[in-house]
């Protein structure tokens, strides 16, 4: 065998065991519910009328569904009880806003246990004054790490978002938090 063909050889073997070891890691999609009957109201303002809610999530985590103002953001709840605030009326968008009906929570499952590593939320704004009908609907893409919790990718509509925010949430363990929307 040639040197060159012994050098093709290794890495193909080499490219087949990374695109094994990554099948290993592959992360899923597993859902949960944020409309309002399916959480526990947990406070309300009584002068502004602003709500929170507690909403289940998985692999320990829970989601505190803020409403206020006619704006709605997320505080993710750790397993180990911190709070981390999303603040998506101010990193997503300052327009009233609602949130869609479920969360996409992007985990890996190993040895029966699902772990997540990112949360996907769509984030309906209306940002035009001029026609308070038109909504432009954002995917908000959160990562999970042991360190740090915050929305790094804000996905604008198009026919490709969902799967442009999966590949978002997939690779959020390393991106950067962002800042706030000017």
């Amino acid at each position: 065998m040639t040197k060159s063909i012994r050098a093709f050889a290794i890495a193909a073997l080499l490219f087949g065991s990374a695109q094994i070891n990554f099948g290993q890691e592959q992360l899923t999609s597993v859902y949960s519910n944020l409309a309002s009957k399916s959480c526990r109201t947990i406070s309300v303002d009584k002068e502004t009328g602003g709500t929170t809610q507690v909403c289940s999530g998985i692999g320990g985590y829970k989601l505190q569904v803020h409403d206020d103002d006619a704006r709605q953001s997320i505080t993710v709840i750790a397993p180990n009880g911190t709070k981390h605030d999303l603040d998506f009326w101010q990193v997503v968008t300052h327009a009233f806003s609602s949130l869609g009906s479920k969360a996409e929570w992007r985990a890996m499952r190993r040895k029966g246990k699902v772990t997540p590593v990112a949360l996907i939320v769509r984030v309906n704004a209306n940002e035009d004054p001029g026609n308070p009908n038109r909504v432009t609907s954002y995917l908000a893409v959160t990562k999970l790490t042991p360190k740090k919790i915050c929305v790094t990718h804000k996905i604008p509509p198009g026919v490709n978002a969902n799967a442009d925010a999966r590949r978002a949430a997939d690779s959020s363990g390393a991106a950067e938090c962002l800042k706030t929307t000017p």
